[in-house]
């Protein structure tokens, strides 16, 4: 079986979901990592199985804030985005390591500039922005490319905690490499959504 994780929502205001989570934060990081958590004793047992998940180079710009990851203090769109992209990564090398003794491969990707809604969210300049932009984008299917890749290839089979653009493997931010800091972040992101962190 096989994972997709995609979300990639960005919201230049601050909104909060209805559990009172960030919003970028929520949909971005948040949500792959319940809807993971929620189907992993599914996939363990359907193995040889993978996880994909989908990240973006905006990782390389962002931080994780381990005292503010809603982003309370100092908010921006992009800087929120760039955070949970980030955290995708760290996400996807924490689970890497804790599935390492299973047939579970887990890995992440920057899937390019795609022609997509992306940012249609936020008003009449962010729409201009996306139409001008969008004769250089990638379209939807060249988009996918590298999700199908990575969880149909069998050039990637047994290939995980890594990170993917064009169908080829690509060395993530430096502190994505922060093993201590993938464990605390994953343990902040158990407590915001109400699961144990420990056993996975």
């Amino acid at each position: 079986d096989v994972l997709v994780n995609n979300a990639g929502a960005l919201f230049m205001s601050r909104e909060e979901s209805a559990d009172g989570i960030e919003m970028t934060w929520a949909l971005n990081h948040l949500g792959y990592f319940l809807l993971t958590h929620e189907l992993l004793d599914v996939i363990k047992a359907s193995a040889p199985a993978r996880i994909v998940s989908v990240s973006s180079d905006a990782h390389y710009g962002g931080q994780i804030p381990l005292d503010d990851l809603q982003l309370r203090e100092g908010y921006s769109g992009f800087k929120a985005y760039s955070q949970s992209k980030l955290a995708n990564v760290h996400f996807t090398y924490e689970l890497a390591r804790r599935l390492a003794d299973t047939a579970v491969t887990v890995n992440c990707l920057h899937p390019g500039f795609v022609a997509s809604n992306f940012a249609k969210n936020n008003g009449l300049l962010a729409r201009i922005a996306m139409t001008l932009s969008r004769p250089f984008a990638k379209s939807k299917k060249e988009g996918a490319a590298t999700s199908l890749y990575l969880a149909m290839s069998p050039e990637v089979a047994g290939v995980s905690g890594k990170y993917f653009a064009d169908q080829k493997e690509k060395r993530s931010a430096g502190n994505t490499y922060d093993a201590n800091l993938s464990r605390e972040l994953w343990v902040k992101s158990a407590q915001m959504v109400g699961v144990e962190p420990e056993p996975i």
